[in-house]
This record gives structure tokens, C-alpha cells and sequence, in this order.
């Protein structure tokens, strides 16, 4: 059977589309995510469109969230595909259940020779298995047929979408312009509901003209400091402004250190900041920070790094012993 038959008539749903870009503010909000005015309006106007958003920056600037946020704000399912070098469309798109075609063939035998090899009565033709064999029954949905098959809207996050192969980059093109996708065993698959779509890349290589020529786009930096309290405060609503924002400034002022292999992200500070409240700190000195080091950078290269930087916190810094 098509997979478009029993929707023959069905428009593609937006519901949506009639939100103002207050109602969705007050909805992110409700969702303890701090938005700036730069993201909301261009998240507002990809939903109104129904155009997918590209969004780019370093690694950990929070772009994941962005469509993890979207999800909870329109009540939606989140359905994610993680990228990664050799993905291909039995991964992303669809597969069929071969342990269930197997069996399917093993039944029809069994019944051909319960019957007789002559007659044909209770088992079915070479052809006739063959379409029953790759017809809706047998396949299995990966996330991309799942977000354009499911009957509500659902926010797709095709996520570190530089990860992937070329080749891959090239087949997304087809679900991105015409919200379809096309399967050589049953034909082309129509989007039954218009999935909200964010791609997120960490430049590990350059994205295609014609990838981006679909897509909205947004580049994500690291916060400001007051936007980072905020986000702080937002997550731990016991935490003392003071110690936030002093979590915020030292935060900032590690990521702008040239040594590091790889910046904390805002999850980490999110974690650092809990880590402090858990011992109790009122005030980062030397002391915390070295204590506490581990749940803000992750490889003691790092860590020594920061350590033996002379303007993070006002004492003089210890050398950490690699191990």
C-alpha cells in the first residue's frame, strides 16, 4: 500500500502558525529558557514560514536546546537524529524488518509444504510475497519518515548535520524543499503534519550552498555575562545572584583563554555553579576553583591552563600535577 493512501486528503497541519511573537516568548519563558530578541524573532519567523533553521557556533553555546526548548514550548514531540560520518538512510530514514520478512518467508514455506507442493491453496505467489514482504507492515521508521509521518507536528533536530557526509548533506535536500522523501520500494512519502526543523553544525566542515539556501539561518556565540546569570538562575533558582554572576564572569574570562583545547560550555557552568552551591561557596577563591575544576573542564591540559592564568580569581595560581 502507498504510504500516502490513507492520507489522501489530509492538509498539512500548522497549528502553530497562529501564535504572536509574545505567546511564543511567555511559552519559552514558561520553559525557564532565556531567549534574546535576535533568537525569538528568528525561531517566530521559521515556524510562521515553515523553513527549516540552520543554526551554527562553537560547541556547547546551547544550539541543541534551542530545539529541545521549541519542542516543550509548542507542546511537541522532539525527535532527534544525531549526525555522525557514514550515516546513512537506513539510519535516518527507514528499514526494513528483516527478521520479520524472514519469518513471514519461513511461514509461507511452511504452508507450501503442509499443502502440498501442487496446490495453492493457503500460500501466496513469488509476487505477492514480494509486495507483502516491503509494503507498510515490514518497515521500520527512522527519525526522519517518522517526523514527516506523524499525524501531530513534531520539532525534527538533525543534529551536528557537519558530522555527516556529503552524501548525506545531498539526500536531506529533498525532505527540506518539499517536505518528502522518497523510498524506492514504495514511492514517494508526503509530510502528513509539517515537522518544525533545526539543524545545528560546529563548522567540523562546510556546509553546501544548496543545504543552506533552504534553511533560515542563526550563529549562536557564548552569552554575555548577564545573559549567562540569568540562564544560571534560571536552572539553579537557589543559587545567590552574587555567586552567579561571579560564575558567569570567571567563566568568561576561562573561555577567552587561547590555551584551552576546548571551552566550557554553559551546560558546564550550569554544573560548576551546582558544584560550588553543593560545598557551600559563597565566594570563588583558589581553593573552589581547584576543587571543583572537574565539573567545569573536562582534561587536565586545561585545567592546567587555567590554573596557571594569572587573571582568573585575584590570587596567584597553583601548578596542577598532570596525572
Amino acid at each position: 500500500m502507498n504510504l500516502n493512501e490513507k492520507n489522501t486528503n489530509l492538509k498539512i497541519a500548522q497549528p502553530d502558525v497562529q501564535l504572536t511573537l509574545e505567546e511564543l516568548r511567555d511559552r519559552l519563558t514558561a520553559q525557564n529558557y532565556i531567549v534574546d530578541e535576535e533568537l525569538l524573532v528568528t525561531l517566530f519567523v521559521s515556524l510562521k514560514l515553515g523553513r527549516p533553521l540552520l543554526i551554527e557556533g562553537e560547541a556547547g553555546v546551547g544550539k541543541t536546546e534551542v530545539a529541545k526548548a521549541m519542542a516543550a514550548a509548542l507542546g511537541r514531540e522532539l525527535v532527534r537524529l544525531q549526525c555522525y560520518e557514514g550515516l546513512d538512510e537506513s539510519k535516518a530514514l527507514y528499514e526494513w524488518n528483516y527478521q520479520k520478512q524472514l519469518l513471514a518467508i519461513q511461514v509461507n514455506m511452511n504452508q507450501e509444504r503442509a499443502v502440498g507442493a501442487g496446490s495453492c491453496e493457503g500460500r501466496k505467489s513469488s509476487d505477492e510475497m514480494t509486495a507483502e514482504l516491503f509494503s507498510e507492515n515490514y518497515l521500520l521508521e527512522r527519525p526522519l519518515l517518522k517526523s514527516i509521518r506523524s499525524e501531530e507536528p513534531v520539532v525534527l533536530l538533525i543534529d551536528e548535520i557537519d558530522k555527516s557526509d556529503e552524501e548525506f548533506e545531498a539526500f536531506l535536500l529533498e525532505l527540506l524543499s518539499e517536505m518528502q522523501v522518497t523510498i524506492p520500494e514504495l514511492g514517494t512519502v508526503k509530510a502528513q503534519s509539517m515537522p518544525f526543523v533545526v539543524l545545528t553544525s560546529n563548522h567540523v566542515r562546510p556546509l553546501s550552498a544548496a543545504l543552506r539556501r533552504r534553511c533560515a539561518y542563526l550563529y549562536i556565540d557564548y552569552p554575555s555575562v548577564e545573559k549567562e546569570v540569568n540562564i544560571i538562575t534560571s536552572r539553579l533558582p537557589e543559587i545567590e545572584n552574587q555567586l552567579a554572576r561571579q560564575v558567569a564572569e570567571t567563566v568568561r574570562q576561562i573561555r577567552q583563554n587561547e590555551r584551552l583545547t576546548r571551552k566550557p560550555s554553559i551546560a558546564e557552568a550550569i554544573d560548576w555553579a551546582a558544584a560550588l552551591m553543593a560545598l557551600g561557596v559563597k565566594k570563588i577563591d583558589r581553593k573552589g576553583l581547584t576543587d571543583t575544576m572537574g565539573f567545569l573542564l573536562k582534561n587536565n591540559q586545561d585545567m592546567d591552563a587555567v590554573l596557571q592564568d594569572d587573571e582568573i580569581i585575584d590570587e596567584k595560581p597553583g601548578r596542577r600535577s598532570a596525572k
